[in-house]
């Protein structure tokens, strides 16, 4: 309980109090009860869908606000300095020095633009197609990414506290649970086609990671941004894929 009550402290913004004192043992059992807090959040996100529907397109992006509300922004912010920093040219000091800039460059600004506007519209055409279960799995898998970005063999990049205390604290085997549950869960994402779920979670999970390994060479390690720009990675790629797979 102390670990996902951690959980939800760092993903989300409800008022649920983590420990006072954190070591890499406590962060490893936080991150892997990730996906948990993904539920709430996607389980939030369709609410907001159901209770908007009629409103069509404004539904969507309602949703979107809603998930960014309840996670501080922090992942949107993160894509976007994950974006600005890898779209600098200079060694690895300067492309951190960029995500760390507080400001939003092009690059950052086109990334959020595109992933919002994709995930509003994936949104809006699974809640019109009634498939809210979509919605939920595309929400959660954001969070399977970070347990998959997370994986042992990763390095915090320099001067980085998250990514200290979460980089390689992931066992392979949990990686392995959370991303066949993914797939097992998604085969009810595409009714009358189980296959296609799966085939849509595991190629949005990859991407989500290899964006993850690239920023990782890129900056020095990993970081706290770079887990956000996966968490909006895979949930974009899922929501685009359940919906095209839907017919919608």
């Amino acid at each position: 309980m102390l670990s996902l009550r951690l959980t939800f402290s760092w993903l989300t913004v409800l008022p649920v109090r983590g420990p006072d004192e954190v070591d890499r043992r406590v962060a490893a059992r936080a991150i892997a009860l990730a996906p948990v807090a993904g539920l709430t959040l996607g389980l939030a996100a369709t609410a907001v869908l159901w209770l908007l529907e009629p409103a069509g397109a404004a539904a969507g992006f309602a949703a979107v606000a809603v998930v960014a509300l309840l996670t501080r922004g922090m992942h949107l912010d993160g894509l976007a300095d994950t974006f600005d920093g890898l779209g600098v040219y200079g060694p690895p000091e300067r492309a951190r020095a960029v995500m760390k800039s507080g400001g939003a460059g092009p690059f950052g600004v086109a990334s959020i633009v595109l992933t919002a506007g994709i995930q509003a519209g994936a949104f809006t055409a699974l809640a019109g197609a009634g498939n809210w279960y979509a919605v939920i799995a595309a929400v959660a898998l954001g969070r399977v990414a970070v347990v998959a970005a997370c994986r042992r063999g990763i390095e915090p990049a320099p001067d980085t506290r998250f990514g200290a205390l979460v980089a390689g604290t992931q066992a392979p085997a949990v990686v392995v649970a959370w991303a066949i549950t993914a797939a097992a869960a998604a085969v009810f994402a595409v009714p009358g086609l189980p296959w296609s779920g799966p085939l849509v979670v595991v190629p949005a999970l990859l991407i989500s990671v290899r964006l993850v390994d690239h920023g990782s060479r890129r900056i020095g390690g990993l970081s706290g941004d770079l887990l956000g720009a996966a968490v909006e990675v895979a949930t974009t790629l899922a929501a685009l894929g359940f919906a095209t797979a839907n017919g919608v």
